[in-house]
């Protein structure tokens, strides 16, 4: 009987958890701006960012912007004492900032 409550609650966890993700990706892909290109110095570092509402983006402004939330489909990490901006981990390498096109 306990078991059963415990399995229930982590099942009502999982259906929350997928309701919000649907909800959220929704809610991103409805004209969210997003990075669609990237410019690089010369040791390959993303230096630039192009956003799909044309914007150009030095690295720090796009820190700021991805702080702000006003970027879709990036993260933040914190590493080497800074903070580095990726591209959300979902498994595809086509759309990773570094396979983005250049500009």
């Amino acid at each position: 009987m306990t078991q059963d409550r415990f399995e229930e609650a982590y099942e009502m966890y999982k259906n929350q958890s997928d309701d919000e993700q649907l909800m959220e990706d929704e809610s991103v892909n409805q004209d969210k701006e997003h990075i669609v290109a990237v410019r690089k110095n010369e040791d390959g570092d993303l230096i630039g960012f192009r956003t799909s509402f044309n914007r150009e983006l030095d690295y720090l402004q796009a820190l700021q912007e991805a702080k702000s939330g006003n970027l879709a489909h990036v993260d933040l990490i914190h590493k080497y004492g800074r903070d580095i901006i990726r591209s959300e981990p979902d498994g595809i390498t086509e759309n990773n900032l570094s396979n983005l096109p250049e500009f």
